[in-house]
């Protein structure tokens, strides 16, 4: 346990590496406080930074002040066997520049699982550590369970354990093994004689009339001539047979015989039978389940969607996918799992596996199913239908073959063949897109997980937007949605994460992070780094208002670019950055930008490179800002909107980079 205050970041190392032992997945990570998390990185996530999980208590003032786990000012999650872990406790006002917290002291507890449902707990006790464990012992008495293995940096070979024995690998950090005799057998696995067969003969487990058979790891037992039954004591031991009847007996046990396959073959024709139907009857739960019925009603209303909206069938699918094997995984998500696909006809197509959805929510996805099947845009993944009669709904979409844009940006064996006109290219492609959802389908569309890696490039590195799991569409009349708050850390809208309202300026926040990326070829956070130096978003904005821009972008990128047009390209990830929501440019003002930019072989600006435009004066924090902005658009007017005013309310992030 540990607690923390004064704006201090704290963690823990738990290294059991070299030593017998592992960490057990009997534990897990409790998170009592507010305006803080915990971010927790195994030992494989600690290899790779970008890896790892975190747990964020959801926590506001209430009448009583009462906490309670898991639920208000409190939060669990599960942790894997693990030689090591790695967990930090975060400030996060000093990422989203909040004022003053709530309470001073936040606790973080890694222990054996245990039910925490009825522990209550004084919220005031968070701004006292000694009261706080004085008053609340139940979080203390947790232990830490471990795992044990023998010599931790070894596999299993012929010779680690002796006969008749198993060798089983431990499959976390650094390796180990156990070892376990085979069934039927006795003794020490790890001794070269190894384990000895048990002999069950020995306290006689047959009948009186039966004789005991041993066998390497197992017995039988055989009844005597002239007595018939399974001749163990536990069993139906051995029977005489009446002389009399042994002509009728070898009579009727052929008839037995005969008859027992003809009903043997009659159940297994019935039972082929009852599991069809059964399946049958299965997958139209499903599909109504999932919104079949008010699918077809969509497309019997409306003959264009049949054209573009195709049902496939769970057997397809499973036909494409070789029944969903592991080996077709193209990656996972927080919506769903994505598979390689081959449809009948030789199409290479993307199915994605989708969550379970709530039913109240039915109405919704199907209405999204048809509103994307009616999506025609060359930058846009096209969806080519769906199938509703599984557990979950799957997907189709058309097959994009060279990876994601995070992989290309962050590939340093790629710095070749990714330019920055390759990269400005791709820019221009998915403002297109997203402007093209906003402002040119019948009904908006946001798209509310705009990142690198939701951006896919075709074999020509034409750019193609991706995963709609958590889109949504919102009325002509509407200027916002209330939702509750989804996205991936590093690319949320800050306004959003305080007000919960979705915009279609949420979207050019997170575009604009892809844009800084493209720029500077950075993560959106680095986990290398404390305080608001996380976030690449403040990093670069904190470049811009200091006038040095240069030492935060791509090398590649300075050599090959204008400075211009790199400046001028910088300006406009400025302007989508900006933290009031309404001074943002629209996703189509910023594509007529860049593709003025793209074309623009002299920009017509003089030689003064000083950075005129956005200013951050006051606030150096990426979530709250008092400043008054002014921006010009496009057509030269300026347009100038009152400071963004804090909200209190905070509600909890599922965070898809964890």
């Amino acid at each position: 346990m540990w607690s923390y205050s004064n704006m201090k970041n704290y963690s823990i190392h738990l290294n059991f590496d070299s030593t017998p032992y592992t960490l057990s997945d009997a534990n897990q990570l409790t998170v009592v406080g507010c305006d803080d998390m915990a971010m927790a990185q195994q030992i494989s996530d600690i290899i790779d930074e970008n890896g790892g999980f975190g747990c964020l208590p959801y926590c506001r003032k209430s009448r009583d002040g009462v906490g309670k786990c898991p639920g208000v000012g409190c939060c669990q999650t599960s942790i894997s066997k693990t030689d090591a872990l790695k967990v930090e406790l975060v400030d996060m006002l000093t990422i989203w520049g909040k004022d003053k917290k709530d309470f001073r002291c936040s606790f973080a507890f890694v222990g054996m699982i245990g039910k925490l449902g009825n522990i209550k707990f004084k919220l005031s006790d968070l701004n006292d550590p000694k009261a706080f464990g004085k008053n609340n012992k139940e979080f203390l008495d947790r232990p830490l369970v471990l795992d044990w293995r023998i010599d931790p940096f070894s596999n299993c070979t012929k010779t680690s354990c002796g006969k008749h024995s198993s060798c089983i690998n431990m499959v976390v950090g650094n390796g180990g093994y156990h070892c376990k005799c085979n069934e039927g057998y006795e003794g020490n696995p790890y001794l070269r004689s190894g384990c000895q067969d048990i002999d069950e003969c020995h306290n006689n487990p047959c009948d009186s009339r039966g004789i005991c058979r041993n066998s390497l790891g197992s017995y039988s037992c055989h009844c005597s001539y002239g007595y018939y039954g399974d001749g163990k004591k536990n069993g139906t031991g051995c029977i005489p047979v009446p002389v009399s009847h042994s002509k009728v007996t070898i009579g009727v046990g052929l008839g037995s015989g005969i008859g027992l396959l003809l009903l043997l073959s009659t159940c297994f024709w019935l039972y082929k039978f009852h599991k069809k139907g059964k399946n049958k009857k299965r997958k139209q739960k499903f599909f109504k389940r999932n919104g079949g019925l008010l699918l077809q009603q969509q497309i019997s209303s409306d003959e264009g969607i049949l054209e573009k909206t195709r049902l496939f069938t769970s057997k397809e699918l499973e036909k494409a996918t070789d029944r969903f094997n592991e080996s077709r995984i193209l990656g996972r998500g927080g919506q769903g799992t994505v598979y390689k696909g081959m449809l009948s006809d030789g199409k290479i197509v993307a199915i994605k596996k989708s969550i379970l959805i709530d039913e109240n929510q039915v109405g919704k996805f199907i209405n999204e199913v048809v509103m994307l099947s009616k999506i025609i845009h060359r930058n846009v993944v096209k969806l080519l239908g769906c199938c509703l009669e599984t557990e979950v709904p799957l997907l189709v979409y058309e097959f994009i073959s060279n990876g994601t844009l995070f992989d290309h940006i962050h590939d340093e064996n790629d710095e070749f063949l990714f330019s920055w006109s390759r990269r400005l290219k791709i820019s221009v492609e998915v403002a297109e897109a997203l402007a093209y959802l906003h402002s040119a389908t019948s009904i908006p569309i946001y798209h509310r997980d705009v990142k690198s890696s939701n951006i896919l490039l075709d074999e020509k590195y034409v750019a193609k937007v991706a995963d709609f799991g958590t889109s949504m569409s919102i009325a002509v009349d509407q200027t916002h949605q209330t939702t509750l708050v989804k996205g991936t850390f590093g690319y949320l809208d800050p306004e959003y994460f305080q007000s919960s309202q979705f915009t279609e300026k949420s979207d050019v926040y997170s575009f604009g992070v892809v844009l800084v990326e493209l720029l500077t070829s950075q993560k959106p956070i680095s986990f290398d780094k404390i305080g608001e130096q996380r976030s690449l978003a403040t990093r670069f904005l904190l470049c811009m208002e200091e006038e040095n821009f240069d030492i935060i972008l791509d090398t590649q990128v300075l050599q090959q670019g204008n400075r211009e047009e790199l400046i001028a390209v910088a300006k406009v990830a400025q302007r989508c950055l900006n933290l009031n929501g309404k001074k943002r440019p629209t996703m189509k003002e910023v594509a007529m930008e860049l593709e003025s930019i793209r074309k623009s072989k002299t920009l017509s600006t003089t030689s003064e490179t000083k950075y005129d435009g956005i200013q951050l004066q006051k606030s150096k924090s990426i979530l709250i800002s008092d400043d008054d902005y002014t921006w010009t658009n496009t057509g030269g007017s300026d347009i100038t909107i009152p400071h963004l005013s804090p909200k209190d309310s905070h509600s909890l992030i599922p965070l898809s980079g964890f």
